[in-house]
């Protein structure tokens, strides 16, 4: 397995870049871009063509981002691109469009049933980081490939501005595609994990009316009304500070379920919060927070967790999918949760990743995937002897 990487900001010469990437004849090739790459007169069929031109027989995906991972190194306004070439392992491809946040079960579906293999080991998965519904996206994959499966990818981003991302997939640059790519063959070695680092605080609340990942109702009162109440002085900056109080999903017992919930929007006419992710009518929920140290500190646990399920052949990928409501709370230390989680994964690992607007990962080796919100998750990616 040989991995290259490569960024570049706008302007640069970008065939230059990319030229040492091309010399390892790619099957996969992963973009993470800024959305002034996608966005402007021309600027998405440049890029397109780029790498295209560079990367003719490869596999590419990727995504606008909030936030590029390089390495230990946490950019904004470039495109980090990594290649790789498999000894042994065979990559297929699958994209769809998404007419609609009610389609996100169905484009699931369909971006599943494509990937199909006796011999998938794993899928990663893009998706479009507004107008979406995650979990049902994410239900639809595993519908159609077992719960088993390990699903890894994330919900592109747009600087926070949640307006409008892209997808990069085998049929070019979109803002409403799904892509994915399958990975297959006996000798992959896949490692996943996940940690938050976030505490709860204030009491529990009953979610009374809500539909899919639409939030209408907390102990019967517009769900809108209650978070503003708590956020305070926040609550001018919504929805951009919701990324800073996300919610805790808790069983109907109050117990706690694993899963976190951020804010991607409000509507003040009806009063709702439109969620990253499903949540359950008569579940429960509760605000959080963070420190960074305690971001940082979880980004660590993540990697541990991804190094006890599967210690990686050298080299190795590592696919970093963070949350943006982590890199708007941690500011300038944010490059710190990158550093910790390279280091405890070791030299022979090459990161790369963005800041989401929803992260997708196993919650542990053979149960069924989820989208998770205000996590680090963690994919490497190996091949044995």
């Amino acid at each position: 397995m040989q991995i290259q990487q490569a960024s570049f900001k706008p302007g640069d010469d970008v065939a230059a870049a990319l030229a040492p990437l091309s010399a390892i004849a790619p099957q996969l090739v992963l973009v993470f871009a800024a959305p002034q790459f996608f966005s402007g007169s021309g600027a998405a069929e440049q890029l397109a063509a780029q790498l295209h031109a560079t990367f003719p027989a490869a596999q590419l995906i990727g995504c606008s981002t909030a936030g590029e991972i390089n390495g230990a190194c946490v950019q904004e306004n470039s495109a980090v691109v990594t290649a790789v070439h498999f000894q042994h392992a065979r990559v297929l491809a699958a994209a769809t469009e998404l007419t609609g946040m009610e389609a996100s079960y169905a484009a699931g579906q369909r971006v599943g049933k494509a990937l199909a293999q006796p011999d998938l080991r794993a899928v990663l998965v893009f998706a479009p980081g507004v107008a979406v519904n995650g979990s049902a996206l994410v239900a639809g994959m595993t519908a159609a490939l077992g719960s088993s499966l390990p699903i890894m990818g994330g919900l592109a981003g747009d600087n926070g501005a949640f307006q409008q991302t892209w997808t990069i997939g085998k049929d070019g640059i979109s803002p409403r595609a799904v892509v994915a790519v399958g990975l297959a063959g006996a000798q992959l070695q896949i490692g996943h994990g996940f940690f938050g680092g976030w505490r709860a605080f204030g009491p529990a609340r009953c979610v009374t009316r809500c539909e899919g990942n639409l939030l209408y109702e907390l102990d019967n009162e517009p769900a809108l009304e209650v978070y503003k109440r708590y956020l305070g002085d926040y609550a001018r900056d919504l929805p951009a500070s919701g990324l800073l109080f996300p919610f805790e999903m808790l069983g109907d017992d109050l117990s706690e379920v694993g899963l976190i919930r951020t804010i991607l929007g409000i509507d003040e006419a009806n009063g709702s919060l439109l969620l990253a992710g499903a949540i359950h009518q008569g579940g429960f929920l509760r605000l959080m927070q963070a420190s960074t140290d305690a971001l940082i500190d979880g980004a660590e646990v993540a990697a541990e967790k991804t190094i006890e399920m599967q210690q990686p052949a050298t080299p190795h990928l590592a696919l970093l999918v963070s949350c943006v409501g982590r890199k708007l709370v941690m500011g300038d230390r944010v490059e710190e949760e990158i550093e910790a989680v390279t280091a405890r994964l070791g030299k022979q690992a090459h990161a790369t990743g963005f800041y989401s607007y929803g992260e997708i990962t196993p919650f542990a080796p053979g149960v069924a995937c989820e989208v998770h919100n205000q996590t680090m998750t963690i994919t490497t990616i190996s091949e044995s002897a």
